[in-house]
């Protein structure tokens, strides 16, 4: 234990454990869905790996989550102090 009562192991918060497991399934996810499927968005027509397009889907709604953070701390930040 260190002086200030804290002890000096690291442990991992629920949120990485959070973030592992979720890593983990999508990892499986992945490997699991490996044939090739047809998409079509708008004007364009491809044909890729399901496990590219789950990758890609999962990387956009990690994004847009990180940046919906970003602005509600700003937002909260401005508030405090306004």
């Amino acid at each position: 234990m260190s002086p200030d009562g804290r002890n000096d192991r690291a442990t991992l918060g629920a949120g990485a454990i959070a973030s592992i497991v979720g890593v983990g399934a999508l990892l499986v996810f992945m490997l699991q869905n490996r044939n090739k499927v047809s998409l079509d968005f708008l004007m364009f027509h491809v044909n890729w790996p399901l496990w590219l397009v789950i990758l890609i889907s999962a990387v956009l709604g990690a994004l847009i989550w990180f940046g919906l953070g970003v602005m509600r701390r700003r937002s909260r930040r401005k508030a405090r102090r306004g």
